[in-house]
């Protein structure tokens, strides 16, 4: 009995010392489809939603991947429509940070982009700042995405 209290002592404390994952109050990860997006440069806010192409958002616990191609097998004016990239990001609270590691436009890799977002339902909201100060680009964008099933 003497030697099996310093046993279970030792078990606790060794279980007390699991290193926890930092958990978030938004379920990011899983596969998300662009349903809506808007672009504002300056004072003008416009739709940049193509329903004549299909994106999707892939998140795992530390990178994320998007994908946007047409959905007519390159049979029309969106043939040439293909972009992807990725890389890790960071979740804190509801600010979320994309480090874009990768991208079919290498102008755009390393940047930083942070977004708020907004789970409700199956929906994903995005909205945050695009600069890249090497092509000029500065602007405000409003993503909607759905959640894959």
């Amino acid at each position: 009995m003497k030697n099996i209290i310093p046993f279970v002592i030792a078990v606790l404390l060794f279980a007390s010392c699991e290193t926890k994952k930092e958990s978030t109050a938004i379920p990011l990860t899983g596969t998300w489809r662009l349903i809506s997006a808007e672009t504002t440069e300056k004072d003008s806010t416009f739709s940049t939603f193509n329903p004549k192409t299909k994106m999707i958002k892939i998140i795992n616990d530390t990178h994320f991947a998007f994908f946007n191609h047409d959905l007519n097998n390159g049979k029309d004016s969106t043939a040439a429509v293909f972009f992807g990239g990725g890389g890790k990001y960071t979740l804190k609270d509801s600010i979320y940070t994309e480090n874009l590691e990768y991208f079919n436009n290498r102008q755009w890799e390393n940047g930083k982009f942070e977004f708020t977002v907004k789970i409700k339902n199956d929906t994903l909201t995005q909205k945050g700042v695009e600069k890249v100060e090497k092509l000029g680009i500065n602007r405000i964008i409003t993503e909607k995405y759905v959640r894959e099933k």
